[in-house]
């Protein structure tokens, strides 16, 4: 079956959200012992440095309007927030982080530029208004998704026309050696039950995001210098502590995923910028869409 295939399979599992609730719930407080407040796999030695990267590359300004769609504990937007000035609001599955997200950003004085939801991001489109939000991000969090077309639809309706989604994820690694594939994909299989994830192949998912009508302005890994960059061994420590996936044999084990930064934009239909750069990207969802340019 193919990865694309399982993008529609995976969506009837309608209690999975619910599962990743209680999956964090349950393992709070390893993941803060292990991970602190960034519960990234791919970061850096000094998490000032992965920050300040993302809020560069998502693009983060002042007076946005931004949602960070799983925040766990809202260590990034809390730094986002205080960095840039942009006004975030944070949805978390999880009761426990929702509630210690709540305690740092009043113990930060930060009500007036925060604000944490206790709900699945999967509906963020039936509580926010259509066109709300400047960018939307997901830090790690878009793999728990098991319908990623319902998600990024949801998304879709929130986001400002001209607006971008930020995702930095794990994405299924591709092997021309058939036996290789099958034990990348066993991996996975491991991963995606240990963890309630559902780790997308890369261009499945692209895919998908040019059929719902997202613009893709790029995919790349994650551009950290070497020297900078925090091991993987991370994972390990949560394992060896929770025992959650242990990997006990390293010599046969073969990495399953590749760490992606990727960058959507949605159409902004607007016909008086003839020389933005997405400018035939636009002509095109105003014919797709049926759009009057006289009523734009």
């Amino acid at each position: 079956m193919s990865f694309f295939n399982r993008f529609k399979v995976n969506k009837n599992k309608t209690h999975h959200p619910e599962r990743v609730g209680d999956f964090y719930n349950i393992n709070h407080d390893a993941f803060t012992k292990v991970y602190g407040e960034v519960i990234q796999a791919f970061r850096t030695n000094d998490l000032n440095n992965i920050l300040n990267y993302q809020i560069q590359s998502i693009g983060l300004k002042k007076e946005q309007v931004v949602l960070d769609a799983g925040c766990g504990v809202c260590g990034p937007a809390r730094y986002f927030a205080k960095k840039t000035g942009c006004h975030i609001d944070a949805v978390t599955i999880s009761e426990k982080q929702f509630t210690i997200a709540n305690q740092q950003i009043k113990k930060e004085n930060l009500e007036d530029k925060i604000k944490v939801h206790l709900k699945d991001y999967h509906h963020v489109d039936n509580f926010f208004s259509k066109d709300n939000f400047d960018v939307v991000y997901f830090l790690e969090s878009f793999g728990h998704s098991t319908d990623k077309e319902k998600l990024l639809k949801a998304v879709w309706k929130v986001l400002k026309p001209g607006g971008e989604v930020y995702i930095k994820d794990l994405f299924r690694r591709i092997s021309k050696n058939k036996l290789v594939q099958y034990k990348i994909d066993r991996e996975i299989k491991k991963i995606n039950k240990a963890y309630y994830y559902d780790v997308p192949d890369l261009n499945d998912f692209l895919s998908l995001t040019r059929e719902i009508g997202y613009i893709i302005v790029f995919v790349k890994t994650i551009d950290i210098p070497l020297e900078d960059f925090e091991n993987l061994s991370i994972s390990n420590e949560f394992q060896e502590l929770t025992g959650i996936a242990k990997i006990d044999n390293w010599e046969n084990y073969i990495f399953p995923v590749d760490f992606f930064e990727v960058k959507l934009y949605k159409p902004e239909y607007d016909l008086k910028k003839g020389m933005h750069r997405y400018f035939l990207q636009n002509i095109f969802q105003i014919q797709m869409n049926h759009l009057n340019k006289n009523e734009l």
